[in-house]
């Protein structure tokens, strides 16, 4: 395995090994991470990396395209079919850059864009004044009830009327309840803006029926391709017909120079798995292993945003359980543990973005490697274990010990296991 590197470049094998080792053998809980297949990353390794191909497939600024269109079409095509748009672009490097080209394709720099506020489980791109979204566009947020963790439509639909967007923008990244995609648009469509859905942690949730699709509420939609889609990391937009050129044009030659062939391969890759029966058996287990584990850290004393989860994340806010702990804390020590979780902004944060008050925790990565509720609940047990003694060494080396054991019997890549 990786022989070449190996001898042309140790340091770099050994950061990979290295990096191996630790998803091999730790508990990956953040809710934006999963584990690709092998075709997926022989797809993201191959010589397609190595083709320029500029445009769109059939009109290339650059010859010699011909098996990379092949690639690009199926892409495209598998994109459509697995959410039914009428449209999708398949280019964008990142879910980021999606944001992007949907604003360009339909907002005028200073337009009023209506996001959900970061704290309150929003994302960067959705306006945040430190991204470009933020300071390129006007932007206006809304947020949570603080009672009880859930969008309130009809102060939404207040919010909309008194800011007038030209653009209302649902999805979250940590919101653990379902979305009403119908209701965004109902709004959207009454103070005359055009509905942004990013749906980029449930885009695999979405895929299979266990969320209900944006499509047909949203002009644009736009995923990453990786979190609960579990495919390689990079962008996709699906948008109606009329919005097709536009948000071709935005892509490139406007934003991106000439596309990641070799990802747009994987991409291609992901989707067929995710058209497989097997998919939407694994979406409804990312399910069943939130709830669970939501269950057995409410049991031990843990407060959840919300009350529960509807999707593949838990939002624990620590300030009831364990006040003087920080989500920074939270995170260090349970990584102590070869837990990775992250921490996170809660609704009505006081603490700074570096330290927070709470924990974002999500179940696509160790649903991936075919663990259940069973195996969710001994985790739930060890997060309360580590987090009531965050400093205990002790602590921290039995249950690292527990997770070891865990991980054995359930191998990641043994494709990929070190001689």
């Amino acid at each position: 395995m990786l022989e070449h590197l190996s001898k042309e470049d140790p340091a770099v094998f050994d950061a990979i090994i290295s990096e191996i080792d630790r998803q091999e053998n730790g508990l990956e809980m953040i809710a934006s991470e999963n584990f690709t297949s092998i075709a997926v990353m022989e797809a993201t390794g191959s010589v397609m990396m190595n083709k320029y191909a500029e445009g769109l497939p059939g009109r290339r600024y650059y010859g010699g395209c011909q098996f990379v269109d092949v690639a690009e079409n199926l892409a495209r095509d598998r994109a459509r079919e697995l959410f039914g748009a009428e449209h999708a672009n398949v280019q964008a490097h990142s879910g980021a850059q999606a944001n992007m080209a949907a604003y360009f394709t339909l907002l005028d720099p200073g337009d009023c864009i209506l996001g959900m506020d970061l704290s309150h489980g929003g994302h960067l791109t959705h306006g945040s004044d430190v991204n470009f979204s933020g300071t390129v566009f006007r932007a206006e947020a809304y947020g949570v009830r603080t009672d009880d963790g859930l969008i309130d439509y009809d102060a939404l639909r207040d919010r909309a009327r008194e800011v007038k967007p030209a653009m209302l923008i649902a999805g979250a990244s940590a919101y653990p309840r379902v979305i009403d995609f119908e209701a965004f648009g109902e709004i959207a469509r009454e103070v005359g803006a055009y509905l942004l859905v990013d749906m980029a942690h449930i885009a695999g949730l979405v895929a299979t029926g266990h969320h209900p699709s944006p499509v047909p509420h949203a002009d644009v939609v736009t995923t990453t391709t990786h979190k609960t889609l579990r495919g390689p990391r990079g962008g996709l937009i699906l948008c109606r017909e009329e919005h097709a050129k536009g948000i071709d044009k935005a892509v490139f030659p406007f934003m991106q120079g000439g596309p990641l062939m070799h990802v747009i391969a994987a991409k291609a890759v992901a989707f067929a798995e995710a058209l497989e029966p097997a998919f939407s058996a694994y979406s409804g287990q990312v399910i069943a292993n939130a709830s669970a584990l939501g269950d057995r850290l409410i049991e031990h004393g843990f407060e959840l945003v919300s009350g529960g989860t509807d999707n593949h994340l838990v939002l624990v806010d620590l300030r009831t359980s364990h006040e003087d702990l920080s989500g920074k804390d939270a995170e260090e020590a349970l990584e102590a543990a070869a837990i990775t979780v992250n921490k996170n902004t809660v609704p009505g944060e006081a603490r700074s973005p570096f330290v927070t008050s709470g924990l974002r925790i999500g179940t696509p990565a160790l649903t991936t490697r075919g663990m259940t509720e069973a195996e969710m609940a001994c985790i739930g047990d060890w997060i309360a274990e580590i987090l009531a003694r965050p400093g205990d060494e002790r602590v921290r080396a039995r249950v690292r010990a527990s997770v070891s054991e865990l991980c054995e019997q359930f191998p990641l890549y043994p494709e990929l296991a070190r001689d």
